[in-house]
């Protein structure tokens, strides 16, 4: 098995190489990766399932011991492939407050944050920008 990255990986079967991938990626591949699905409301809207979690997006936490609580996303760590969401914090044996990472994959997109950097672009299936 080679050591670095490859463009032509398309897939396998083994989590030893898919864990491989995720963790050797470059950074513009892992923000690709760090994806939640779209609430029902935004895929008719946008005709999506999921897009890239952003800064400023409305979630849902959908798994864990915060599951069915809501939140803006505050800061996502592309490098670590997590993602931090405002007032979700644990308190630590000294009595401090620490934000709590969560996998996108747990998250559920109900608001999106659009701003002039953001395009959500609809393609139908001869491939024409609407």
């Amino acid at each position: 098995m080679k050591k670095q990255f490859s463009n032509k990986w398309n897939g396998s079967k083994k989590p030893r190489k898919q864990r491989k991938f995720r963790a050797t990626s470059p950074l513009h591949v892992k923000r690709k990766l760090i994806s939640s699905h779209l609430s029902k409301e935004l895929r008719k809207k946008h005709g999506k399932r999921a897009m890239p979690a952003r800064k400023g997006d409305s979630v849902k936490i959908m798994k864990g011991a915060f599951a069915g609580k809501s939140g803006k996303i505050e800061k996502v760590d592309s490098k670590k492939m997590k993602v931090y969401i405002e007032s979700m914090q644990i308190s630590k044996k000294d009595g401090s407050k620490v934000s709590v990472p969560f996998d996108a994959s747990n998250l559920l997109i109900t608001e999106i944050a659009e701003d002039k950097n953001r395009t959500i672009i609809k393609e139908n299936k001869t491939g024409e920008k609407k």
